[in-house]
């Protein structure tokens, strides 16, 4: 299985949008077509606060047409994959809360 579908069976999330640029034991590269600085400052952030996660890192090469490239390592083999699901999962329960927050003030 290659690491766009385990990290979608994983994290339960739609892959279509990812493209694996590099991916080791320690690295993981991966480009996020039609996102912004919004999802990638909160992802980056969820991945800093993981103790394995040495480097999380993105660029966004053009403010208009281009995409997210971002760059996760690990240290001590630790998977770059695991510590990006975790971090999926932690966004989507932060989501889910914050969506409920608003659903009880409508």
């Amino acid at each position: 299985m290659d690491t766009l579908e385990t990290l979608n069976k994983d994290a339960e999330i739609k892959t279509d949008d990812i493209e694996i640029i590099k991916s080791s034991k320690t690295e993981l590269e991966f480009v996020t077509k039609g996102e912004t600085h919004t999802l990638c400052n909160i992802l980056r952030k969820y991945l800093m606060e993981d103790e394995n996660v040495t480097y999380a890192v993105y660029g966004i090469d053009h403010p208009i047409i281009g995409h997210p490239i971002f760059t996760i390592k690990t240290r001590n083999k630790k998977s770059p994959k695991s510590s990006l699901v975790k971090a999926l999962q932690k966004l989507d329960a932060t989501n889910s809360e914050f969506k409920g927050l608003v659903e009880s003030i409508s």
